[in-house]
């Protein structure tokens, strides 16, 4: 049953069923630079994505920026992978990184034009860092990988320093910064005692 207003659409929409299970793939696709560390089942892609994104929402409202659309441009910032994988920064020294607009467009094609155009332009602005709203959405990729470097670290993965190291030293917002510190102050249970009556 179709709500009253609601135009009913005629064209074909299984290119987007296409791009919901390809988008799927990344719920299996793991982060590979944590095997360095050790990290025997590392998070995966989506995983890595949706904090990204709640992360992106929150230094965009500390920043002054537009948490929705940081968010929307951290949920799409790592797509590409259900084609290209994850290229871990050394295999980058090996291997050219694909475009990601070009394979975006790839992804996109044969969607309706809303769709494609929508998408498209969220990559492009993410990977242009020309808003205010990218940046926030850059910092939170860092930062999310900051966050699963400390839990690492408390699950005995002491070599995951280093991605913390590297992490802190690639954000550019003050707000990044100073959440990443808050976060290295703070234990990755700490929440959880506080919640339950115990901090």
């Amino acid at each position: 049953m179709t709500p009253r207003g609601t135009k009913v659409r005629t064209e074909d929409l299984t290119p987007l069923a296409h791009l919901a299970f390809e988008a799927g793939t990344l719920k299996n696709a793991r982060r590979t630079g944590w095997w360095m560390a050790g990290v025997r089942d590392p998070e995966s892609v989506a995983e890595h994505s949706w904090r990204t994104a709640l992360l992106a929402s929150v230094l965009a409202a500390m920043e002054g920026a537009d948490p929705a659309r940081a968010a929307l441009l951290a949920v799409w910032h790592d797509s590409q992978e259900s084609r290209t994988g994850d290229v871990n920064y050394l295999g980058r020294k090996y291997a050219d990184r694909a475009d990601p607009e070009a394979v975006t467009a790839d992804q996109v094609a044969g969607l309706p034009e809303a769709v494609a155009e929508s998408v498209r332009g969220v990559v492009a602005e993410f990977e242009g860092q020309g808003s205010a709203e990218a940046v926030c959405a850059r910092d939170a990729d860092k930062l999310e990988c900051l966050v699963q470097g400390v839990e690492y670290r408390a699950r005995g993965y002491a070599d995951a320093q280093r991605w913390i190291d590297n992490s802190y030293g690639r954000l550019t917002t003050a707000s990044g910064r100073a959440l990443a510190d808050a976060v290295l102050r703070t234990g990755s249970l700490d929440w959880l005692r506080e919640a339950v009556g115990e901090g």
